[in-house]
């Protein structure tokens, strides 16, 4: 289920409690583990927890910052559902046995999927390359043996499924928020005080947020008018 804010003062949901996704993958605790990590950096710089105006400003941040990896978890636990689900669909079936194979193949094969499922991964791109080159994988096992005509409309079949399975999921999480979370403006609104607009702090910070947005959070603390620290904090551990 997709996450939609309710900022309520007082009050701070995480994890499930926030936006549910199918227990399949046990993915409510490790978002919520992350939503903590990411509201404990978000939050230091202040020092009066009872400035409700000023912590709803930070959460507005924060709800963009957890999309990447609250996201992704959320589509691989919706989309392992969606194939694993009791159906007599030939498609699906070999979707289903794909899986297991895929995974068995050991190295990146079966690593990469395992660190979407840990969260130790949140790149939702990571996750489409994975779902599909399981779904890949599928169509090559069937036209390998024996490629007939049946088997290779079988094959168109399954990467129907797995896009039909996939990219409504990915839709509904917002393409935007999932993939581009820097392009979002409360990505660094927590980040531009009023002296932040001089041109060159700005430069240097866009440049370093789109090297690193793909895999880090970038964050910029501002002490008085000056530029006092710019952080990089790696949020998965790389394969």
């Amino acid at each position: 289920m997709p996450a939609a804010p309710r900022p309520t003062a007082g009050a701070l949901l995480v994890g499930d409690a926030f936006n549910m996704r199918h227990p399949l993958t046990g993915g409510g605790a490790t978002v919520a583990l992350s939503d903590i990590v990411i509201l404990r950096d978000l939050l230091r710089p202040l020092h009066d927890l009872d400035d409700t105006a000023a912590i709803c400003k930070y959460l507005e941040s924060f709800y963009t910052l957890r999309k990447p990896l609250a996201s992704t978890i959320n589509t691989l636990a919706g989309s392992l559902y969606k194939v694993f689900c009791a159906s007599t669909d030939p498609a699906r079936m070999e979707m289903r046995h794909a899986c297991f194979d895929y995974l068995s193949l050991g190295g990146a094969f079966s690593s990469g999927p395992m660190s979407l499922l840990s969260g130790l991964n949140p790149r939702p791109l990571s996750l489409v390359f994975h779902f599909f080159a399981v779904a890949v994988y599928a169509v090559g096992r069937l036209l390998l043996s024996f490629p007939s005509p049946k088997r290779l409309w079988l094959g168109v079949q399954l990467i129907y499924v797995a896009s039909s399975i996939i990219f409504p999921i990915i839709k509904a999480e917002g393409v935007r928020q999932m993939f581009f979370p820097f392009t979002v403006p409360a990505y660094y609104r927590l980040l531009l005080p009023e002296r932040w607009e001089t041109k060159k702090i700005r430069e240097e910070f866009h440049e370093r947020c789109t090297n690193f947005a793909a895999t880090s959070i970038c964050q910029c603390y501002y002490e008085g008018s000056e530029l006092c620290m710019f952080r990089k904090r790696e949020l998965y551990t790389s394969n």
